[in-house]
């Protein structure tokens, strides 16, 4: 009485595990080279602009260019504390990060040196 029980789920635990597989397949042939295993979150490929755009503002604090005074600081603050140049982060960094959020609140136009 059990053997053909035992069979039974066996047969189907084999065709769950070959469904499986052929799924996995088809997602694995279909996506573009490489792609399957990165992480979900692309970033800004290509360097800074010669002068900050309200755009690449937008781009570099993560938020969008209609983004209130309070997310731009909070985004700021997120960013800073990970890339202060006192605690090994870069100066460079670091000034375009506040460069961005300048241009974000207005307190720089964009495309102005100073």
């Amino acid at each position: 009485m059990a053997t053909p029980l035992v069979a039974g789920l066996t047969v189907a635990a084999a065709a769950y595990i070959g469904r499986q597989a052929v799924t996995t397949y088809v997602k694995l042939a279909s996506a573009p080279a490489g792609s399957f295993f990165k992480s979900s979150k692309t970033f800004y490929k290509g360097g800074f602009q010669p002068e900050m755009t309200k755009r690449e503002a937008a781009l570099i604090l993560g938020l969008r260019e209609s983004a209130g005074e309070e997310r731009i600081k909070d985004a700021h603050r997120r960013i800073m504390v990970a890339n202060h140049p006192d605690s090994g982060g870069s100066s460079f960094i670091a000034a375009k990060v506040n460069e961005a959020k300048d241009i974000l609140l207005g307190k720089k136009k964009p495309g102005s040196m100073m």
